[in-house]
């Protein structure tokens, strides 16, 4: 364990950041020749390359930090508290994925949270009663009556919009789990190659004729602004901001602005422990879904590497990759390369510039990483109490498993927040998601402590055209406590220790583009046959041999281990070929 430096309680810790789920490499040595290399070893890497390895190529994986998983990770920023440092929920965790590769058996445990989400609102209450909340779970009956102190035709409503929801993520799955269709196969070549590429209609046909007269729907969902959907089912002011929330978590997005439908879509069609729509916490931390997908490609044989940064992909004279060369000069060979960094860093850190077209460099650089998020961690001694649901003696209550959603009570706050960030300046009244993991796993804390994870929006990359300071990273902070003492009176009394990563750190830590968690924006323009470039939709480069396979590609971020199961499917398609 690291020692840390404290300074004033309370303030950020200045540590040495050490990290229960430091990630050995194989015990055998790095070879010079593979047949695959995977760059990163975040959890799309790590799936691919079992799976290539399970298909009989001997695969490495090269991982730059000294722990792998890349978002998904485990790290002891402050002695005795373990934190979720990036992603923080599990849901979109492909179930073919967990059950081929035995993630269960490797390790993985997941407490499934219910109730789901907690919106307590800033109100003074009547006649001695507490502030209103609103909770939302599993149970139906129970949402309605949680509902029903807001609006009766709401509460009403609330069962036919669910099934609605439901329906259209559903039609979804068929394409979440193969590549987007192969347009030039498709209309381009001989008949022979046009029919072999038909195959690839067949998970959109699948999705149309799962949505069948909700096809229109569909349409409105993925094209319009949230609340135009909202609007029409719900008129209360809590309902609608929570449910709004999950329209823009993560993205750069108002929900006025068209597309943000499908955000709230991408939210909700995930699935954990066969319960449509759950998310749960990762037992030690999200690094436990990357250490138990590791531990199943190494059964297979896959040699996993931390601490080895790469510096370029060598390409030959021929114009196909055949390998890497490493920062400190070593170079490994391998027949293919399968990226999980994102497209922008792939393209133009990684692979030589000479190596691509001018016109393909500029279209790399046209797409949108933008994002509004600071991810602030906070080790707390005391467990927060909510004037809107208080629990005495500290002892947690259903709504402490929540995501507990702070200044989230009216839509108009969400607006003004986004509008800020737009702006350049940091949200006064920024959107906040709290989730206290440690309240369902008590492995993350000392006991009567636990670990907060506060998912803050909106914050732009620059503040007004410059970068951030410490200071403003401090002052932001700050601006977030006051705003949660004012839930949870006592909560800037209970911080110990906090990490402050605002989208700079995002991208300087974590490889994240932009700050950006879904390795590129999730908007309709970079979906599906877009994602990330109508010409990578496939996986594949404009280098032979060198492929995507991280959340950059389809089907985007936050869908855990499709993009790696589907480039692994790529790569071994063009090996059968050559």
């Amino acid at each position: 364990m690291a020692a840390a430096v404290w300074t004033d309680r309370g303030r950020r810790a200045v540590a040495v950041v050490s990290t229960v789920t430091r990630s050995r490499s194989s015990h055998t040595a790095l070879k010079s020749q593979y047949d695959a290399l995977v760059i990163g070893g975040g959890h799309n890497g790590l799936v691919a390359a079992a799976y290539l390895q399970k298909g009989g190529l001997k695969t490495a994986v090269l991982e730059r930090r000294h722990v792998l998983g890349g978002a998904a990770v485990t790290e002891e920023i402050f002695p005795g508290f373990l934190f979720s440092r990036c992603s923080y929920l599990l849901s979109l965790l492909r179930p073919h994925i967990c059950a081929d590769l035995e993630l269960k058996k490797h390790g993985l445990k997941v407490y499934l949270r219910d109730p789901h989400a907690f919106t307590p609102l800033l109100e003074e209450g009547v006649s001695g009663a507490p502030p209103r909340s609103l909770t939302l779970g599993s149970d139906l009956a129970m949402n309605q009556m949680e509902i029903g102190k807001f609006s009766q035709k709401d509460a009403k409503a609330f069962p036919d919009f669910v099934a609605h929801l439901e329906k259209l993520a559903g039609a979804i799955h068929p394409l979440l789990d193969a590549s987007p269709v192969d347009i030039p196969g498709v209309t381009t070549g001989s008949l022979r190659k046009r029919l072999a590429s038909a195959k690839t209609l067949m998970p959109i046909v699948k999705c149309g004729l799962k949505l069948g007269r909700n096809i229109p729907d569909f349409y409105e969902i993925l094209t319009a602004p949230i609340m135009k959907i909202l609007n029409r089912w719900f008129e209360s002011e809590p309902l609608r901001a929570t449910l709004a929330t999950d329209a823009v978590i993560g993205a750069m997005t108002s929900p006025s602005n068209p597309g943000s439908g499908y955000v709230l879509l991408h939210h909700v069609m995930g699935e954990l422990e066969k319960e449509k729509g759950a998310w749960g916490y990762v037992e030690g931390g999200m690094g436990g879904v990357s250490q138990a997908i590791a531990s199943s490609a190494r059964s297979y044989g896959v040699d996993i590497f931390t601490e080895k940064d790469v510096a370029q992909v060598l390409v030959g004279s021929d114009g196909a990759a055949k390998g890497v060369v490493l920062k400190d000069g070593t170079e490994i060979h391998s027949k293919v390369v399968l990226s999980n960094a994102t497209p922008h860093v792939t393209f133009k850190n990684l692979t030589p510039q000479a190596a691509l077209s001018p016109e393909f460099i500029k279209a790399v650089d046209q797409i949108d990483y933008t994002s509004p998020v600071t991810k602030i961690n906070v080790a707390v001694d005391k467990l927060p109490n909510f004037l809107a649901s208080p629990t005495p003696d500290d002892k947690p209550g259903p709504h402490h498993q929540c995501s507990i959603h702070l200044n989230c009570e009216s839509v108009e706050l969400l607006e003004t927040a986004y509008k800020e960030a737009i702006n350049g300046r940091p949200s006064a009244r920024p959107m906040l998601e709290m989730t206290i993991p440690s309240v369902l796993d008590p492995t993350l804390a000392p006991p009567g402590c636990h670990t907060v994870s506060l998912f803050t929006q909106f914050t732009p990359y620059h503040i007004e055209g410059r970068e951030w300071t410490d200071q403003d990273r401090e002052a932001y902070a700050d601006t977030v406590f006051d705003w949660v003492e004012q839930y949870a009176p006592g909560f800037k009394k209970s911080v110990v220790g906090r990490d402050i990563l605002a989208p700079p750190d995002l991208e300087r830590i974590f490889g994240l583009t932009g700050g950006n968690i879904f390795h590129g924006s999730m908007s309709l323009d970079q979906l599906y046959l877009a994602r990330p470039l109508p010409s990578l939709s496939d996986y594949r480069s404009p280098i032979k041999g060198l492929y995507l396979c991280g959340s950059g590609s389809h089907p985007g971020g936050g869908v855990m281990g499709s993009p790696g199961w589907n480039a692994a499917l790529a790569v071994k398609a063009d090996l059968k070929r050559r």
